[in-house]
């Protein structure tokens, strides 16, 4: 059996010109093929009430937390930044509620852009909630580049799962203005740009969490490295399902 993906749903804010309803669920079709291609079965969940999210964890083996609005700040003890964007309370308690049972449950986690801050900050860390804030945040992390090329370089800790996985100096593409601060005890940082803007995390000790700052499954079709991170992913989910559907 091939393990199965959780895909925690964006949320749409205007009307679609399909059914003209507002707040329609979606998950990126880039991320769906990513999962396909590399050998998961993708499951779409809508943000729900957090109490519902026992009622999904056997439906995966594996979760990727997506891209998306900016994780709302009072989930770390801050008020709203006047560069801060768009947030959605919704999404954020249902994920950080899915994302805490599933390090319990020993799920496979990935998280990609909004969702490795979206981990970080499950777990207990904090953001900056916009680069102006970091005096160090000099490179441009919101690329004008097309999405599927890559912007800039990161170098990535010798010492990580990561390093294994794509090496230490890969070419990456960016769409961000927010980055994790304060690392939360759970994790620890695997990669960053030349600014020291923190690209990517990883649990400690474990295999369980990996998580960029970038967005692989737009660079899936054009380069390996990204095949590479959805790759392991699935290999973690699989040993998930093995071990949980026997």
């Amino acid at each position: 059996m091939r393990p199965r993906i959780a895909l925690p749903a964006d949320t749409l804010a205007e009307a679609t010109n399909v059914i003209n309803e507002r707040n329609a669920a979606f998950a990126p079709r880039p991320a769906i093929e990513a999962i396909v291609k590399s050998g998961g079965v993708p499951v779409i969940f809508p943000s729900v009430n957090p109490e519902d999210v026992r009622d999904y964890m056997t439906l995966f083996d594996g979760v990727c937390f997506l891209g998306g609005a900016d994780v709302d700040p009072t989930f770390y003890g801050e008020e709203p930044f006047q560069k801060l964007g768009m947030t959605y309370l919704k999404r954020d308690l249902f994920e950080i509620e899915l994302l805490k049972q599933s390090v319990t449950a020993g799920k496979a986690i990935m998280g990609i852009c909004r969702g490795m801050q979206l981990i970080n900050v499950g777990l207990g860390g904090t953001l900056y909630q916009d680069l102006s804030q970091d005096l160090h945040a000099t490179l441009k992390h919101s690329q004008e580049a097309p999405g599927n090329m890559p912007s800039h370089h990161v170098t990535v800790d010798p010492d990580s799962r990561l390093n294994d996985i794509i090496g230490q100096r890969p070419y990456v593409n960016s769409r961000h203005h927010q980055a994790v601060k304060d690392v939360a005890p759970y994790l620890k940082v695997t990669a960053r740009a030349d600014d020291q803007v923190i690209e990517a995390i990883e649990s400690v000790n474990t295999d369980q969490i990996l998580a960029v700052q970038w967005h692989p499954e737009n660079i899936f079709k054009h380069f390996e490295d990204s095949r590479k991170l959805f790759k392991d992913f699935i290999d973690r989910s699989q040993k998930v399902a093995d071990r949980t559907r026997k």
